[in-house]
């Protein structure tokens, strides 16, 4: 019998959060989500009506894939006086990093 990959050297599988990053894979699940957290990777910090020209998306769909990233721990919104602030939690993208680096 053959198979399809070589076994390798008996290492045992890293030991990994499989709940928690089934989890912030769900939150990147969405095109859009991805591309959201792309922008503010990328822009750094912008307010929630910034958002909608990233996207040709109502802003009360946006405003669900920005509730989903923030549930997920993936971006960190702050509020001013009228307008919130979203930039991306750099610690938890770490984790979620070496979390896939580790598969």
């Amino acid at each position: 019998m053959t198979t399809c990959c070589a076994p390798k050297n008996g290492a045992a599988a890293p030991e990994i959060n499989a709940d928690e990053l089934a989890m912030l894979c769900k939150a990147l699940a969405h095109p859009a989500r991805v591309q959201l957290l792309n922008y503010l990777s990328a822009y750094g910090a912008c307010y929630f009506g910034s958002l909608a020209d990233v996207l040709p998306l109502a802003a009360s769909t946006i405003s669900q894939h920005v509730s989903v990233l923030k549930q997920a721990g993936l971006i960190i919104g702050s509020a001013d006086e009228q307008r919130v602030c979203y930039c991306v939690n750099v610690e938890r993208l770490t984790q979620l990093k070496q979390m896939i680096a580790k598969l």
